[in-house]
Order: C-alpha cells, then sequence, then structure tokens
C-alpha cells in the first residue's frame, strides 16, 4: 500500500505587474511530515485579486483531490480573499451576485469557483504579507516569478516533468494524498492551462535573472506597465482634486500593495506626488484623503 501525506496547511499568494497587467499565483502545501509541494501559474492580462483568488482555488482544488478527512488550515495575505470566502459570499449569493450597493460583484466568476470547492475543513487565516513569514515569502516569490514570465524552479514532492501515470493503485487510503499520486496530476493539469507548452518546460530550468527584474521584461510589458501606472497617477489625482475619501482597502488597490501596508504606515505619509492622511473612521473602514505634495508646500508658505 502507498504511503500517504497528510496535508497540514497551504500558504497562497497573488502578484500583478501593472494591476491590471501580467500577473501570476504561487501555492505552496505543507505536508504533515515535512515534505513540501509548490505552485505556479501565470496570466498574461489580470489583477492582484484574481490571482490570490487563484492561488486559493488550487489549494482547494488539491485539498479535494486528495479527499483528506483532517482539517487543514490556508493562509493567505488577501483580506479580500479571506473576507470573501468567510463573510461576503453569501450576501452577495442571495442578492443575485449584488453587492450591497447594488452593483454587480467583481470577479464573480471566481468567487463562484472558490464558494463550490470551499470545504468545512478549511480554517482561513490572515498572515500579513511581506513580514517575513517563510510561506507567505515563498508564495510572493513564485508568484512574482511567474507574473514577469520567469518561472522558478519549484520544490515539488512529485515529478512533473511527464503527464502522471493512469495506472495509480486503486487501494490507495481515503485520507491524505498517496504517493500514486492524485496531487502530481491536478498540479500538472493546472500548470498547462496556465502556460504555453513551451513555458512549461522551464519550470526544471533555473531562473538566469532576479524574478521582477524590469529590465528583463519585453519591451511592450514594460510600456504596458506605464500606461497603467500613468492611468493610476491620474486617478489619484482626481482622487485629490476633488477632495475624495477613499478606504484602506480602496487605497491598497490603488497603491497595489496589501491592505495592512496601508494601516501600518501610521496617519501621515508621502506616497509618490502626495501626502496621505487619515481623516476618520467609519464603522470598520478607515478613510484616507490624498494631498498634492506641491499643493501642501505651496499651502504652507503662503501661511
Amino acid at each position: 500500500m502507498p504511503s500517504t501525506r497528510q496535508i497540514k496547511c497551504f500558504y497562497t499568494d497573488g502578484a500583478c505587474a501593472g494591476n491590471p497587467g501580467p500577473g501570476g499565483w504561487g501555492t505552496v502545501v505543507y505536508f504533515t511530515d515535512g515534505s513540501v509541494y509548490e505552485m505556479g501559474g501565470g496570466t498574461a492580462q489580470t489583477t492582484n485579486n484574481r490571482m490570490e483568488m487563484q492561488a486559493a482555488i488550487q489549494a482547494l482544488k488539491v485539498l479535494k483531490a486528495s479527499a483528506q478527512t483532517e482539517s487543514v488550515i490556508l493562509y493567505t495575505d488577501s483580506e479580500y480573499v479571506k473576507n470573501g470566502v468567510t463573510k461576503w459570499v453569501k450576501g452577495w449569493k442571495k442578492k443575485g451576485w449584488k453587492t450591497a450597493q447594488g452593483k454587480a460583484v467583481l470577479n464573480q466568476d471566481l468567487w463562484e469557483t472558490l464558494d463550490e470547492l470551499n470545504s468545512p475543513l478549511v480554517e482561513w487565516q490572515y498572515v500579513r504579507g511581506h513580514s517575513g513569514n517563510e510561506g507567505n515569502e515563498r508564495c510572493d516569490t513564485i508568484a512574482r516569478a511567474f507574473a514577469v514570465g520567469k518561472p522558478l524552479v519549484l520544490d515539488q514532492a512529485f515529478d512533473l516533468s511527464t503527464p502522471p501515470s493512469n495506472h495509480s493503485n486503486s487501494n490507495s487510503p481515503v485520507a491524505g494524498v498517496s504517493d500514486s499520486n492524485v496531487v502530481s496530476k491536478l498540479a500538472y493539469e493546472t500548470i498547462q492551462m496556465s502556460l504555453p507548452s513551451s513555458e512549461v518546460a522551464m519550470m526544471d530550468s533555473p531562473v538566469s535573472s532576479p524574478a521582477g527584474a524590469i529590465e528583463d521584461l519585453p519591451r511592450e510589458v514594460r510600456v504596458a506597465q506605464l500606461r497603467n501606472l500613468v492611468e493610476t497617477l491620474h486617478i489619484a489625482d482626481e482622487i485629490a482634486r476633488q477632495g475624495y475619501l477613499i478606504s484602506s482597502s480602496e487605497l491598497a488597490d490603488l497603491m497595489d500593495v496589501n491592505a495592512s501596508a496601508v494601516t501600518s504606515r501610521g496617519d501621515h505619509w508621502p506616497w509618490r506626488n502626495w501626502i496621505v492622511s487619515r481623516v476618520r473612521r467609519e464603522g470598520n473602514q478607515i478613510l484616507w484623503q490624498l494631498e498634492r505634495v506641491d499643493q501642501v508646500n505651496t499651502a504652507d508658505d503662503e501661511g
């Protein structure tokens, strides 16, 4: 009888160069015997939130395929994903996939998949991104590498260089993941869907340059990223000019960072051409204001 590996926990993360722009996701499975299984994929045009969701979806697919009966923890640094799955999705479904404001729920396709795959065995936990957590940092590295088209050599318990055999032992245990290997087949199929066939071989090749190196990107990708940046800056300028107040999650989306990276900076700090100031709290939301640096300086001079 083949040996089994019980899944202990998952770490998931997504990344996007431009938001929207080229994106990647990373999922790391930790087993109780100390072994690790890493997966990743990329999409040419996407958003950071969709990549965060895709990473979680892959974790849930692995759990479902394993037929494990023991509970697991799924760690994500996306409050959007955690809250969506554990709090918001029930209300969205009741409202016909509408928000409380009557607007269509963004990323409905992925929310439906997450909701379908979600299991009572999963304990969803938020982990702060870029805080030195080993699992989170590794997922971030994988996701960013795929986002820039430079897939890493992944740490995998099973060989993905060829499609797995169809002659699996039908007597493998129900609980856990057998070495015969449902996870291998699932991960292979996922990578085949995520990448052109010419890039699958790159999974086994060392990366010649650091993930995220901008100069390694094709010129058209760099230009697209620049356009996205200019659009983001125009949006920020309009928010500042009109005096709009935005929430922490909205500000995080604008800056393309996690919401915790916004709230951890304090009440008053610079970002690019603006000073970001905490104004007040409304319910569970912190509201922020943007002011152009040159306008702030002019006001100080006139005073």
